[in-house]
């Protein structure tokens, strides 16, 4: 299994008279991880089921392995579907099945696999999310982080090329949402998956992801390697990723005008963006992210369209200031580490 490029160019959704989002264009980079912010009623889950064609926008493509979903034929998108797994908020378990048959579900049900490999199949699924010996439990037996893990299992059964997060730490507390965090990196180490992610945590925003997307007043405000937002100095980026309530989000996602400059003229000097933090590694004795060093090569040949603050990111994220190096020097040369190598954690306790 390798992660595949999801080429999406002008989509535009409304439902009736209500426009979603217009003109979304982005690329997610195959193999890489990439996170998509905004605030809530920005249509993110909308965004995530146009992939999979749940939903069908009115204008724009998107394309998979040259086929473009929105034109392709309804036998063509069923082939297509196959290539996602996704991770639904609260799991979306069947209440009446064990976590087991739960797993197999996709393989009994898109495949013609002998039951003996169906087993093989599931319980190496349940071992790379740490369910390994919980195969006979009903979803209301277990906590919600577990369900979460074992949604997670089943949308890898079918090994698929991208998989879809939708909220995937709603509802789970910050200790339970580190564990998941590393989780992710893991299994994108394992599977070299193309993984988009929605969520509203800043701090899986900050460490996990390569790639963040920020959707905000019905368009993508920005799209691109991790720093490029998180050194933005944009004031709907400062405030979200502060959670502050002075800024242009308002309480149904955007203030008018006036409102938001009263409220930071009255707010005086406000902080600015929060520390770049280090992005996660996969955990000793997972193999390295293949998609580290294509990142690498894809960001720096990048490196002049970006602002001066996320080219000085980039390059210290990989050694490049410092220690001689002048600001604008990219050598050639194999990949560096580029992140931060954490240790090992168990995954049974949440």
């Amino acid at each position: 299994m390798s992660g595949v490029a999801v080429d999406v160019r002008g989509l535009t959704k409304s439902f009736g008279p209500a426009n979603i989002w217009s003109d979304v264009t982005l690329t997610l980079p195959p193999g890489e991880v990439s996170v998509l912010l905004g605030p809530s009623g920005t249509g993110k889950s909308v965004f995530l089921k146009s992939l999979i064609g749940l939903l069908k926008p009115e204008r724009g493509s998107i394309v998979i392995h040259d086929t473009d979903l929105l034109k392709c034929s309804e036998s063509r998108l069923y082939e297509i579907r196959k290539l996602f797994g996704v991770l639904f908020q609260d799991g979306a378990l069947f209440g009446s099945m064990n976590l087991y048959d739960n797993i197999a579900f996709p393989l009994r049900e898109h495949t013609r696999k002998p039951e003996t490999e169906i087993r093989d199949i599931v319980a190496e699924k349940m071992e790379m999310v740490g369910l390994t010996g919980d195969e006979g439990k009903l979803p209301g037996e277990i906590s919600g982080g577990m369900r979460k893990r074992a949604g997670l299992a089943r949308a890898l059964v079918l090994d698929p090329e991208i998989i879809l997060f939708d909220e995937p730490d709603s509802g789970l507390d910050p200790v339970r949402t580190a564990y998941l965090n590393q989780l992710i990196i893991d299994l994108n180490a394992q599977t070299d998956s193309t993984f988009l992610i929605v969520t509203h945590d800043i701090n899986t925003a900050q460490t996990v992801p390569d790639n963040i997307g920020l959707l905000f007043r019905k368009h993508l405000a920005m799209f691109g390697p991790r720093e490029q937002l998180l050194t933005s100095e944009e004031p709907v980026v400062a405030q979200f990723l502060n959670g502050r309530r002075q800024g242009p989000i308002g309480m149904s996602e955007e203030k008018d005008t006036a409102q938001a400059q009263r409220e930071m003229a009255e707010a005086g000097e406000l902080d600015g963006l929060p520390p770049l933090k280090s992005q996660l590694a996969a955990s000793p004795g997972m193999p390295e992210r293949k998609a580290v060093g294509r990142r690498r090569e894809r960001v720096l040949s990048m490196l002049p369209e970006f602002a001066p603050s996320a080219r000085r990111a980039i390059q210290e994220s990989y050694g490049l200031v410092g220690a001689g190096a002048p600001a604008g020097h990219v050598p050639s040369g194999p990949a560096d580490a580029a992140t931060e190598t954490f240790p090992r954690v168990g995954r049974h306790d949440w």
